[in-house]
């Protein structure tokens, strides 16, 4: 199992140090670099650390208007749907604090062309980061991430074809079991990160990473950036 841990006696403290490390990142690379740029993830272990964020002591220690948000993966529903990944940012903490909306970045995945709807999502990482679509991915500086029960990451599911993509960025990608739609950021683009941080919690995530730690080629193994890669757990998920 690949970089760092640190193992928090419960989801609650988990998702405080996952909030605190945000607030700290951010105040740092905005003062070195004037923008902080993130990509956010979905599922329910985040929801926490999302109102947390929009929450005191934290709302008040970050320049909100500083950050570009994207979305690492997505459902292909519309935003306002109970399934949205980036419903789950925006009513958590994006919305309260009114972060200026060309400061949120959603992937499209409800449009009926998802392949273009990724192409497009590129594109706006490009317009937004700078380089070259035919180029190498941009770096984020901070990525979040969960993880599944089955060990998969974004929308990159164990026997997904979107684990074979070695160019583009961005693609559709079946969900699990091949049933619904995804967009997803692909391996290549993952592994450009500054700074990639898993936020893992409940018992049910404690044999994927057992799996991981006896080195099993799971989706979650394959994430490997160019800057640290840290797992924030907490001990029921780390308890096996």
């Amino acid at each position: 199992m690949k970089g760092e841990r640190r193992v928090y006696d419960s989801e609650d403290s988990a998702s405080r140090a996952a909030a605190e490390l945000f607030c700290e990142r951010a105040a740092e690379t905005i003062a070195r670099a004037d923008r902080f740029v993130v990509a956010l993830t979905g599922g329910s272990t985040p929801r926490k650390m999302y109102r947390l964020l929009g929450q005191e002591p934290y709302r008040s220690r970050v320049q909100w208007e500083r950050i570009d948000f994207f979305w690492s993966d997505e459902r292909a529903v519309p935003p306002e749907h109970a399934d949205s990944n980036f419903r789950i940012a925006n009513e958590g903490f994006l919305a309260p604090l009114a972060v200026p909306p060309g400061r949120i970045h959603r992937m499209p995945a409800e449009r009926e062309d998802l392949d273009q709807a990724a192409r497009d999502y590129q594109a706006e990482m490009v317009r937004v980061l700078g380089g070259d679509l035919d180029g190498a991915p941009p770096q984020f500086d901070w990525l979040l991430l969960g993880m599944g029960s089955d060990g998969h990451v974004a929308s990159l599911f164990p026997g997904s074809p979107a684990l074979q993509e070695e160019q583009r960025w961005v693609v559709g990608n079946p969900g699990p079991g091949g049933k619904g739609q995804r967009m997803t950021f692909t391996l290549p683009l993952l592994n450009r990160g500054k700074e990639v941080v898993f936020l893992v919690a409940g018992a049910d995530k404690g044999a994927a990473i057992a799996a991981l730690e006896r080195g099993e080629d799971l989706p979650a193994q394959r994430i490997a950036p160019q800057g640290p890669l840290i797992w924030i757990l907490d001990q029921s998920a780390a308890s096996l």
